[in-house]
């Protein structure tokens, strides 16, 4: 019976090595797992650190945003992984999650509900709680700037009408945009949150600052109310 026999990366050809093949061929080919090697350096006697990483990926059904939602404490739980590679993979992985806001908020000018996801999905979408965000525009429907107004869940008295516009006041923004998420995955605007948008708008028609839209933003989808007329 033939017996199992383990070769390590360092017995690899350049060509296969993830480093090597890194600088020779550039950051495109390498697959996920091949990355996640280089993250980690080094696998155990009996697995290389390519295989420790197909096998990781593989109980995530080889997701990266699902790899990315792994505590520290789970990613230990693989053989081979202790806390200093765990802290790499999660450091990479939220480095990938902060570059993905700052790609969209190049975007800068709002002209579609579109464009309010992608810029607020990085930020708000994997959220295991529910966070309210103040997007904050000129006359151009530019983003001047993104504000988080409260945490933990939306209700009335998380939501300090004041404060919303004192900011806007002082930026000079002339429209904003509210945004939400459901970390539930559900798409449909609560009576509260119906609430809320007609609150803040009300007050913004008196200070002649446009509330444009309200999204509930999900990991994957949004809801806008100004696209459902729910105004």
């Amino acid at each position: 019976m033939a017996e199992n026999f383990f070769f390590p990366i360092t017995n690899w050809s350049e060509d296969d090595k993830p480093r090597e093949k890194l600088m020779l061929k550039g950051k495109s080919v390498l697959s996920d797992a091949e990355l996640i090697a280089i993250l980690i350096g080094s696998g155990s006697r009996s697995e290389s650190a390519v295989d420790l990483s197909k096998r990781i990926l593989a109980s995530v059904d080889n997701n990266l945003n699902a790899l990315g939602k792994l505590s520290l404490s789970q990613l230990m739980q693989f053989k081979g992984i202790g806390e200093a590679k765990a802290i790499s993979i999660i450091a990479a992985l939220e480095l990938g999650r902060r570059r993905r806001g700052e790609d969209a908020v190049e975007l800068k000018k709002i002209t579609s509900s579109k464009i309010i996801f992608e810029i607020m999905q990085p930020i708000i979408g994997e959220l295991p709680h529910e966070e309210f965000w103040i997007i904050y525009m000129n006359n151009s429907n530019k983003v001047i700037a993104k504000s988080q107004l409260s945490k933990g869940g939306i209700t009335g008295t998380l939501v300090d009408v004041r404060i919303v516009f004192k900011t806007a006041l002082e930026m000079g923004a002339t429209a904003l945009i509210l945004c939400h998420n459901h970390p539930s995955g559900t798409l449909i605007a609560s009576d509260a949150d119906k609430q809320i948008t007609r609150k803040l708008k009300l007050a913004g028609d008196s200070l002649e600052i446009k509330v444009l839209d309200h999204l509930i933003v999900t990991e994957t989808s949004y809801f806008s109310f100004a696209d459902e007329g729910i105004f």
